[in-house]
């Protein structure tokens, strides 16, 4: 019985630390995902390729896929020329070395020579590679106008 108890006791106390490990984990992979949307928002190329795998996909909001390719040659472009890229509502699901990320983007810019400003509901995954938290999929789907 006194093994039992002294098992359980330990078990409790080492609780804190695992729940304090993988709140550090969910706060550097939230980190990247903000990382990555200011370097979109700059149009920052490199930042972009720094932040996501090489063969990384993005299924758009009409259901067309891009690479990683597709979004440096936008950056280095400047089109589309962002305003506002902010991510917010995210929440991180952990599953070793990797993690899901959900949550909405506003974006608003100009792209084509034409105006936009959008809602999305997202969904990325992230896996560790090289010590540091990487882009390798993502996914949006466009959300309804707000009434004004």
């Amino acid at each position: 019985m006194k093994i039992t108890a002294v098992f359980a006791l330990t078990f409790l106390a080492g609780l804190p630390l695992v729940f304090a490990q993988e709140n550090d984990v969910a706060n550097a992979v939230l980190q990247t995902e903000r990382d990555l949307a200011t370097a979109y928002l700059k149009s920052d190329a490199d930042g972009i390729a720094q932040g996501v795998m090489e063969d990384y996909t993005l299924t758009n909001s009409m259901g067309k896929i891009t690479t990683r390719a597709d979004d440096i040659g936008e950056a280095r472009k400047n089109d589309p020329k962002y305003e506002i890229f902010e991510n917010y509502d995210m929440k991180v699901r952990l599953h070793g070395d990797t993690a899901v990320v959900t949550g909405k983007t506003h974006t608003k810019g100009v792209s084509g020579g034409k105006p936009f400003d959008f809602q999305f509901q997202f969904t990325d995954t992230f896996v560790k590679d090289g010590g540091r938290w990487r882009l390798v999929a993502g996914h949006v789907s466009k959300l309804p106008a707000k009434e004004k």
